[in-house]
């Protein structure tokens, strides 16, 4: 009635319902790898940058250039430590105030401000 073929296919698969049942600490150990593998490949770099940007606008003092987030480079005419605001120059006679979450990079002497961006 059943074919050779189909009659050893029900044997394995009779077999394979034999073994032994898999471990259940298998897949909790798999997502605790996977939480840990995404700690150290996501969050932990974007804290490290995080605490050198922290360091940065902490380090900012006047006559310091440097490069906001919409592009504009200038230098650091004042600073107002209650609002945490920035006096910049971007040209003569020409100042602007900023927040300082604005400010991206410090741009030194002997950098361009593309550079600059780049670390």
């Amino acid at each position: 009635m059943f074919s050779p073929c189909f009659a050893n296919l029900i044997v394995i698969l009779a077999q394979e319902g034999a073994r032994t049942p898999p471990n259940p600490w298998t897949m909790p150990g798999m997502i605790a790898i996977m939480i840990g593998l995404m700690y150290f490949i996501m969050i932990r770099p974007q804290q490290r940058r995080d605490k050198e940007r922290r360091a940065m606008l902490g380090n900012l003092k006047k006559g310091n250039k440097v490069m906001f987030s919409g592009g504009i480079v200038g230098q650091i005419h004042s600073v107002k430590e209650d609002e945490k605001m920035y006096v910049i120059k971007i040209a003569d006679n020409v100042k602007i105030d900023v927040h300082q979450e604005a400010v991206t990079a410090l741009v030194e002497k002997d950098q361009t401000p593309d550079e600059s961006a780049k670390t």
